[in-house]
């Protein structure tokens, strides 16, 4: 479908250049997203692996990155430093995935977003005003719009499925997650090693919130990319149309009221009134450990 989007913006500089624009925009957000991420876990890291540590010393916890329960006791230091680097290799692949499935929903709404900002410049330039046009091109363009339409609806329900409960699972785990950091901010107050142990937990703290934002603010962007389909219809020269035409793009405002959205296991719609909402009971949580403490 991206393909034919793609072939179909060619016919056009202008909707050849808006789609590209969006693409680059695309590229750059997902280089970001995957640069931030692999940034966060390498500054997570960083301080276990200068962490001098003393494998003959039975009393002292070796660190890892993940704390496991190994079978067999560690007496070699090139065997810790070999478990330490798979630790890390796992937890960097795993961030990764994270970070193309988040690029990978922005990939998709943007280009949903471009198509839309397409159909608009059709609908904008359906009759010039001052030139007007014949009865067989209005047709032809209204046909277009209608199929531009009906792809775009189409396309953003397969993100919807696709998405739906990803969405729900991350926004579940995602919750949980913030409490329990917050918990492990509160309970690092005052320790000796509270400000160490407050900074990795800053860092995945706010991984884990942009995860939701980027979810949500997908949402909000295409609910209100959605809402201009029917303005732009509105705002055409309708008026210069035959009866049975007009009606054509009735039809199209009609189903342009009905917003394009993103949702958490059709539970919940994704935008950043859900973000406000959950950042509002995280601030709640912390707020009743602080003062329990």
């Amino acid at each position: 479908m991206i393909t034919e989007d793609w072939s179909e913006c060619a016919e056009s500089d202008d909707d050849m250049r808006e789609t590209e624009c969006k693409a680059k925009l695309s590229d750059r957000i997902t280089i970001a997203i995957f640069v931030l991420h692999v940034v966060t876990t390498i500054l997570f890291s960083f301080g276990v692996f200068l962490t001098n540590v003393d494998i003959n010393n039975d009393q002292s916890e070796i660190p890892f990155l993940m704390k496991v329960e190994l079978p067999v006791r560690i007496s070699k230091i090139r065997t810790y430093r070999l478990l330490l680097s798979a630790q890390f290799v796992h937890l960097l692949t795993i961030v990764i995935g994270t970070g193309l499935v988040n690029s990978l929903l922005l990939t998709l709404i943007l280009h949903v977003g471009g198509q839309i900002d397409v159909l608009r410049s059709w609908l904008i330039h359906l009759i010039p005003k001052e030139s007007g046009g014949t009865r067989e091109s209005v047709v032809v363009v209204t046909n277009k719009i209608v199929r531009k339409h009906q792809r775009i609806i189409l396309f953003s329900t397969y993100i919807e499925n696709l998405y739906t409960f990803i969405s729900f699972a991350l926004f579940t785990l995602n919750t949980t997650m913030i409490c329990m950091l917050a918990f492990l901010v509160v309970s690092s107050l005052g320790s000796p090693d509270g400000t160490e142990r407050i900074t990795k937990f800053i860092l995945f703290y706010t991984i884990t919130n942009l995860e939701s934002f980027i979810f949500c603010f997908a949402g909000e962007y295409l609910k209100n990319k959605s809402k201009t389909i029917g303005t732009a219809a509105y705002n055409s020269a309708w008026y210069n149309l035959r009866p049975q035409d007009s009606r054509v793009l009735l039809f199209v405002i009609l189903r342009a009221q009905k917003q394009l959205t993103l949702t958490a296991g059709k539970i919940m719609d994704l935008s950043l009134e859900s973000f406000a909402n959950i950042m509002k009971a995280s601030a709640s949580y912390m707020s009743v450990l602080l003062a329990m403490q």
